[in-house]
C-alpha cells in the first residue's frame, strides 16, 4: 500500500483528480437524472464530468513534464494546473462553478497543502463561488460547498480529519437541499450539483486516506443511509427502497412545467481574455440580458457562462469586454415542460478536425469541417472532442486530431461517439498540416470506407515540420540546443538548430525537399510577417522547379511556422 501523504502534496493532488474522474464517471448518469435546476436539461454530471477530465488532463501533463526528472512536480504546480484546466474545460452551471472552487482552493494550497492551509483553502472556495454567481441561491452546490467549509473548520489536527470533516458536512448539507429548494422538493430529488461535489470531496477524502467513505445506517432511521460514493445517494434508491420519502429516479426526469417555468432560450457559454475592470461591466451587462450567469477566473482569462434570450448580445458583450474565443451555444426549446435540443435531420458524413489556430479553424469551417480549437498549452479533452462530433450532426464522422499527443483522447472520443450510435473513423493525423491534405481530398459523396482510406493516404504522404523556441538548454537529435535557439522539427524530431527562423526555415525545406515534393504548405504564426512567406516561396521557386508553395495563416498558434511537403 502506498504511503498515505501527511499533507496535500502534487502526488495527492494528482490522485484526487484520477479518483474524483473515476467518482463522476460511474455517477454521472445518475447526476444527469436528477438534473432539475437551473434548468432541467439532464446534463449536470456529464458537465461535472468534463470539467473534471480537463483538470485531470492538466495535471497530468505537469507529471508528463518531469518524466525525465527525479522529483515529483511542485504542490503549486499541480495545483495551479488542476485549477486552470478545470477554468478552460467547464462545462454548464454546475461545471462552471466547481472550476471556481477548484480555482479558490489552488490560490491557497499553492502556499502549502497542510490542516490549516486546507481549512482556509475550502472557506476560500466556497466564498469565490458565491461570488462568481450573480444571484447565489440556497439548496445548491454553492449551499453544499458552504457546509464542507464550515465543517472542516473544527478540525485542528491532520489533513484526513479536515478533509473527512468536509466531505460528511456536504453530505449532510446535500440530504437538506430539497428541503431549501422547492423545485428539488417537488421532484424529490436532492441538487445535482451539490451531489457531484460530494463525490468529488469523497474522493479527496480517499486520496489523503486510502479508502473511500462509507456511510452506515443513520441511528434510529431504520432505513439505509446512501453511500455517495460508488452507488447512490440520498435522493436515489438502495435496494430498490426511496431514501428518506424521496422519490427514486430511473433515467431524465419528465419535470412539470412549474420545474423551471421556462427560462431563456440560450445557453451561451465562452472562454475570455480580458481585464479584470472589463469583466465587472461585462457582469452587469449580462445579469440584464438573462440568468444563471456565472463568471469565473481571473489572471486575465476568464470562463463565462449565462442563459439568455438574444445568444448574440451574450457573445458581442464579450467582445466588447476583451476577447471571447471556444464560444458555445446551446438552443433549449420547451415542449410539455421538457427541455430538448432542437436538431435537424443529421447529415450522411462530416469532418471533424482540431486545428492550432483561429486561422486554420476558418479555412476548415469554409471547407465544411467542424474544427476545435487547440490553443497553446490548452489540449482538448476527449469530452470536447465529443462534443464537435455532437455538433457536427451526421451519421457518419472523420476525426482528424492532428497531434500525436492527442492518439488516446481522440480514440477515446470516437469511441464514445460510437457508443451514440455515429460511426466515426480516426484518422491519426500527427500535424495539421497533415489535416489539410486529409481534408483536400475528402469527398462525401463517395463510400465512407473509400473516402476514409483516401483522406488516410493523403495524410501519411504529407511530411510535416515546425520551428519552435527552445526554452532552455538540452540535449536533441541535431546536438545541444541553448534557450532562444530556433528548432526546426521533421516529423517530431529535432532536426535543426538555428540562429534565426528565415535561416532555419530554409534549411528545414531544404532537407525535406531532398525527398522529393509536389506542393509545399507553409502555416504562418500570428506575429510572421507576409516577408518570411515571399522569401520562403521565393527559395522553393529558385531551388525546386514544378514544386507549388501555398500560404494559410494560422493565427494564434503555438508554433511560428508550421511546414507541410507532399
Amino acid at each position: 500500500m502506498p504511503q498515505l501523504p501527511d499533507d496535500l502534496d502534487a502526488v495527492a493532488v494528482r490522485t484526487w483528480c484520477s479518483l474524483a474522474l473515476e467518482a463522476l464517471g460511474r455517477e454521472r448518469a445518475e447526476i444527469d437524472a436528477i438534473n432539475v435546476y437551473p434548468i432541467a436539461d439532464g446534463d449536470t454530471g456529464t458537465n461535472l464530468y468534463l470539467t473534471v477530465e480537463s483538470a485531470a488532463a492538466a495535471v497530468e501533463a505537469v507529471f508528463a513534464a518531469h518524466e525525465t526528472g527525479t522529483t515529483a512536480p511542485a504542490t503549486a504546480d499541480a495545483v495551479r494546473a488542476m485549477a486552470h484546466g478545470a477554468l478552460i474545460g467547464a462545462r454548464g452551471n454546475s461545471g462552471t462553478i466547481l472550476a471556481q472552487l477548484l480555482r479558490g482552493m489552488a490560490g491557497v494550497l499553492a502556499d502549502g497543502g497542510d490542516a490549516a492551509h486546507l481549512r482556509l483553502a475550502l472557506t476560500r472556495a466556497a466564498a469565490a463561488a458565491r461570488q462568481a454567481v450573480a444571484h447565489p441561491v440556497e439548496g445548491t452546490v454553492l449551499t453544499v460547498a458552504t457546509a464542507a467549509a464550515e465543517a472542516a473548520q473544527g478540525e485542528e489536527r491532520e489533513v484526513r480529519a479536515v478533509v473527512s470533516a468536509a466531505y460528511e458536512g456536504a453530505h449532510a448539507a446535500l440530504a437538506k437541499t430539497p428541503e431549501q429548494l422547492a423545485v428539488l422538493g417537488r421532484a424529490g430529488v436532492v441538487d445535482a450539483g451539490g451531489r457531484g461535489l460530494v463525490a468529488v470531496l469523497g474522493a479527496l477524502v480517499e486520496a489523503v486516506t486510502g479508502q473511500a467513505p462509507v456511510r452506515g445506517p443513520r441511528t434510529g432511521s431504520g432505513k439505509a443511509a446512501a453511500p455517495v460514493d460508488g452507488g447512490s445517494v440520498v435522493g436515489l434508491p438502495v435496494g430498490g427502497v426511496p431514501v428518506d420519502g424521496l422519490a427514486a429516479v430511473e433515467g431524465p426526469l419528465d419535470c412539470p412545467e412549474d420545474l423551471d417555468g421556462g427560462g431563456p432560450a440560450f445557453e451561451v457559454i465562452y472562454l475570455l481574455e480580458a481585464r479584470d475592470e472589463q469583466v465587472d461591466r461585462l457582469r452587469t451587462r449580462l445579469d440584464a440580458l438573462g440568468d444563471s450567469l456565472v463568471v469565473v477566473g481571473g489572471d486575465g482569462l476568464w470562463h463565462v457562462h449565462v442563459h439568455v434570450d438574444d445568444a448574440g448580445a451574450a457573445v458581442e458583450a464579450g467582445v466588447e469586454a476583451g476577447r471571447p474565443y471556444r464560444i458555445r451555444i446551446t438552443h433549449f426549446a420547451t415542449e410539455s415542460g421538457h427541455d430538448v435540443r432542437v436538431q435537424a435531420e443529421p447529415a450522411q458524413r462530416a469532418v471533424v478536425v482540431v486545428v492550432p489556430g483561429d486561422g486554420l479553424a476558418g479555412l476548415c469551417t469554409e471547407a465544411g469541417a467542424t474544427t476545435v480549437i487547440a490553443r497553446p498549452g490548452e489540449p482538448p479533452a476527449s469530452g470536447e472532442l465529443v462534443d464537435a462530433i455532437r455538433r457536427a450532426h451526421a451519421r457518419e464522422v472523420v476525426l482528424l486530431p492532428n497531434d500525436a499527443a492527442l492518439r488516446h483522447t481522440a480514440a477515446a472520443a470516437a469511441e464514445q461517439a460510437r457508443t451514440e450510435g455515429v460511426r466515426v473513423a480516426l484518422v491519426p493525423t500527427r500535424a495539421a498540416v497533415q489535416g489539410i491534405a486529409a481534408l483536400a481530398v475528402h469527398e462525401p459523396d463517395r463510400g465512407f470506407d473509400e473516402d476514409v482510406v483516401a483522406m488516410t493516404a493523403a495524410a501519411g504522404a504529407t511530411r510535416y515540420a515546425e520551428l519552435a523556441v527552445a526554452e532552455r538548454q538540452s540535449w536533441t537529435m541535431a546536438g545541444i540546443c541553448q534557450a532562444g535557439d530556433i528548432l526546426g522539427l521533421i516529423d517530431g524530431d529535432v532536426a535543426v538548430i538555428g540562429a534565426d527562423v528565415p535561416a532555419t526555415a530554409r534549411t528545414v525545406l531544404d532537407r525535406m525537399l531532398a525527398a522529393g515534393g509536389e506542393l509545399v504548405t507553409l502555416v504562418l504564426g500570428e506575429d510572421v510577417p507576409d516577408t518570411l512567406a515571399d522569401a520562403l516561396e521565393e527559395h522553393v521557386r529558385e531551388g525546386y522547379l514544378a514544386v507549388d508553395t501555398v500560404v494559410y495563416r494560422g493565427g494564434h498558434q503555438r508554433a511560428p511556422l508550421l511546414i507541410g511537403v507532399e
